[in-house]
Parts: structure tokens; sequence; C-alpha cells
């Protein structure tokens, strides 16, 4: 057994860690629930992430969920399964997790309810991270709401503020019909097929003679799309990220933009390849819906949707915020160029290394935004002039970000947009392979901006920076720092990936 001596049920500990710190953070402010001690919650909220991460780490090296040791592990009467997936992105959510609770430390500071806070933050957390090893849909339904609902909260955390409450609002309404589609979309699959489990669906599928309304399998399927749609902010259900990323604080932005859409992939990979796929699989479906070309048009759509709407834009934060979007255009390619002939494992890996390396370099570009917005700099673009006079690590650091985020080589996004385009090549979408050069030759002019506004143009005003908060840049200072190291490190991550995408696929 790949757990050594511990029973199969503690393959879940990584998620279930998250639980536990929030738990631990809720009894604590029970006991003082007047405590302002951000030390404590802080280092409270850091040691549970780098607990969840340390064992994700652990069970990735030691093969856990590996076919050379046993095959994934399947828990719960296979309502879970820890599979190299899982593994994969529980360790994403837990290195984003610890850089947005750094960040947090100097950025909530002064607020109340900071044990509040931290709590919904690792609550969100254990959702996204059950939402990677879900093997249900209805298990998976479940995760997205453990992590919806704590995140609508979060958006909404700074109650003085007209915008964040406002933000929270709008999150969660829309929030709460995408759950309503997604949810009766489910019904649908399960009225059509009788099953909720992936492999029994999929089961189903192989025989096509057993599906009953076809139509109705169909419609469930387009639903579902559009649920998944939602919580990854794709184009047309987009319109909540940037309100959402614009008024939440800004290291929940980037939680959201990073972990979350990298949660709401990862359970789409698992419904779109397991229970949709396959070669019996997707000629059951081919009769109702063509999942995978419905794919392709949500991907050039949303990456070209999101880079000219972020062209536009006179506001840093929300330019990132549509930045965001573009970037899931650029994952759906992970499912788009999933057609007959290609090579699935090269496909589904190269959207699941994108995935990890934009959650260090869009998460580091957020936490500037906080750390910007601590220091009471303006949110437009000509408000960042003459930044790096002032503070010339932080803006080299944001400089990193960005022009990694372009696909330019200074960071881990040139190597994991370089296998985006060759996933688009191999599926024979010469459509997306071009969308997404096109839109990276778009959104390096207005990354470029800000470079320039930090690093060329003269200050407006009489800007005097007094304080270098450290916990800010201390995830600034780990994300700018794994970006970079991710570039000749690429390798490690697209072996991991494949490997794990392989025994999907």
């Amino acid at each position: 057994m790949a757990l050594g001596t511990l029973p199969n049920e503690a393959a879940i500990l990584p998620m279930a860690i998250f639980g536990i710190t929030a738990v631990a953070l809720f009894l604590y402010d029970t006991i003082e629930p007047d405590s302002t001690n951000s030390e404590m919650l802080a280092g409270i909220s850091v040691l549970g992430s780098l607990s969840a991460l340390g064992v994700t780490g652990w069970y990735l090296v030691a093969g856990t969920g590996q076919p050379e040791t046993e095959g994934a592990i399947r828990i719960f009467d296979d309502a879970l399964v820890v599979d190299g997936m899982s593994l994969f992105f529980t360790a994403l959510i837990a290195s984003v997790v610890t850089l947005v609770v750094l960040a947090s430390y100097d950025y909530v500071k002064d607020q109340e309810k900071q044990a509040e806070y931290y709590s919904l933050l690792l609550l969100a957390a254990t959702g996204m991270a059950t939402m990677s090893a879900a093997n249900s849909l209805v298990t998976g339904f479940i995760a997205l709401e453990l992590s919806s609902l704590p995140s609508y909260a979060l958006v909404a955390y700074l109650k003085d503020n007209k915008g964040s409450v406002e933000a929270g609002l709008k999150y969660f309404l829309i929030g709460a019909l995408s759950s309503a589609v997604l949810a009766y979309g489910i019904s649908l699959v399960y009225a059509a097929t009788g099953s909720l489990q992936f492999e029994a669906v999929a089961a189903v599928l192989a025989d096509g003679e057993a599906i009953e309304a076809p139509g109705v399998l169909g419609l469930g399927v387009m639903m579902v799309i559009g649920g998944f749609a939602y919580k990854t902010a794709s184009v047309p259900f987009h319109f909540w990220a940037p309100e959402a990323y614009e008024g939440a604080p800004a290291p929940i932005a980037g939680f959201l933009s990073s972990a979350s859409k990298a949660a709401g992939f990862v359970l789409a990979f698992r419904v779109f390849t397991v229970a949709f796929g396959g070669p019996a699989g997707e000629a059951a479906i081919l009769e109702t819906v063509d999942w995978v070309v419905a794919f392709q048009i949500l991907a050039v759509a949303t990456m070209t949707v999101g880079n000219f709407a972020a062209l536009k834009q006179e506001k840093v934060k929300r330019m990132l915020a549509y930045s965001s979007v573009g970037h899931a255009g650029y994952v759906l390619i992970a499912l788009a160029a999933l057609t007959e002939g290609a090579d699935h494992q090269l496909v589904l890996g190269s959207g699941m290394a994108h995935l990890l390396v934009y959650g260090f370099m869009n998460t580091g570009a957020f936490m500037f935004i906080a750390l910007t917005e601590h220091w009471g700099v303006g949110r437009e673009f000509e408000d960042f002039n003459g930044l790096s006079q002032e503070a010339p690590f932080a803006a080299a650091a944001m400089s990193i970000f960005l022009f990694s985020l372009a696909g330019l080589p200074l960071g881990g996004g040139f190597f994991s947009k370089f296998y985006l385009l060759m996933a688009s090549i191999n599926g024979g979408v010469a459509l997306l392979a071009v969308a997404l050069v096109v839109n990276s030759a778009v959104s390096l002019y207005y990354y470029t901006r800000v470079v320039k506004a930090m690093w060329v143009e003269e200050p407006n005003g009489d800007l005097e920076i007094e304080s270098y908060p450290t916990g800010l840049y201390a995830a600034i200072a780990i994300a700018a720092v794994a970006t970079v190291l991710l570039l000749p490190g690429f390798g490690i991550v697209i072996d991991t990936a494949q490997m794990a995408a392989g025994m999907l696929v």
C-alpha cells in the first residue's frame, strides 16, 4: 500500500487538514471572540495549509494513487478517488492558500472578524480539494457548493466598502442561478442513465441502447457544461468575475481566480473524460451533443473576449480580472483538443500544467495589487507611474508575473503556453492554436502598460511609501521565485501532470 501501514481512508488527509484547520479557527474564535491576534490566526492558517501541502507532496513522491503502487485509492463506496490528478490539484490549492494567508496577514490586520475570514478561506479550500477527488456528480456538486458558499462571504468581507458588499451580492445571486442550472443538468443525466458515479455513467453510455431518452441526456450535458463554464469564468458565463474580483479583497481575488478556477477545471476534467469520455462514451454522447466542439467554441470565445476586454480597461485590478477570463480560455484547450486521434494524455496534461504555473504567477499579481491597496495607491494605470522608484523589488516581481502571464520566457508561463499550443496542434484544431497565439500577443500589450507605468513613467504625485509589510512581501517573493523556477523545472511539472492525466484518459 502506498500509504504504508495507514488505512486507505488516510488518503483524504490533505483535504481533511483544511477542514480541521477551519474548525480550529472556529474554536479559537469561540474562546477569544474579540481577538485581534493576527499572528495567531495567520499562524494557525499557514500551519494548516503547509501541513496539507506537505502531506500531499509526501503522497505524490510516494506514488500514492499511481499505477506503480496499487492505482487510484477509492473510498466511501467510490464517492471519492485519490489519484495523481487529485493530489496534483490539492498541491496547487494548498500552495495558493499559503500565499493568500501570508498576504492576508497584513491586508486584514486592522479588520474585524479575522478568525471568520481565515476559517472561511480554509473551508473554501476544503471544498476545492474535495472537488479534485470527487468521483460522482452529486459528490462534485456538494463539494462545489462547499467551496462556493464561503467564497461569497469572503468577497463581501470588507463590510464598510460598498463595492465589496455589492460584489458579494452579485456573486451570490449569479452563483445560486448557476448552481440551479448545474443541479438540473445533473438530474437530467441521472434520468437518462440512472447513475451518478462517473464510471457507472460511462458504462451506461457504452451501451447506447440503454439510454432511453438521448435528448434528455444531451440537454443535461449542455447544462452541466454551463455550470462548469460559470465556475471557471468562461464566456458567456464570465460576467460575474470582473465584478467579484474588483470588489473583493485583493488576496481573495487572487484565491478565486487561481484556486477556485483550478478546482472547477479538475472537476470538469473528471466529468468529461471519465463519465462522458472514452470512445464508447463519446460515441453515445455525439448522437445528441458534441461536447468537444462545444468546448472548442467556448475556448475561442473565452480567450478572445477576455483578452480584448482586458485591452480596454483603465483599472489594473479589473484588467487582471479579464485576463483571468482569457486564461480560462487557454485551459479550455485541454478539453477542446480531446479529438479522435489526439494524444489525450498530452492534451489534458498541458491544461493541468498551465493551471499550476498560472496559480503562482496570477496569485502573485493579485498579491501585488493587495500591496498597492495597502499603500493607498490608486487603481488606474497612471497611478502606478514611477512605482519602481519606491518599491523596486515589488515592481520587478510584478513584471515577472505579467511577462510570464503573457508567455514570455521569464517564467513557467512560457512553457505552459507552448504545451497548450502543441496540444492544439496535436488535436488537429488549428483555430485553437491561432487563437492562442493572437490572444497572447494582445495580452502582451496590456500587460506591458503596467510595466511601462512602473518603470518608465514619472510619478504623478508625491507618493512616499513608509512601510513594507512582511506578509505581503513574503507572498510576492515566494510567488516570484516559484514562477521563475518553473521555467527550468517545467519538465517535472509536465511529467507529473501527464502521468496523472494518463490515469483518466
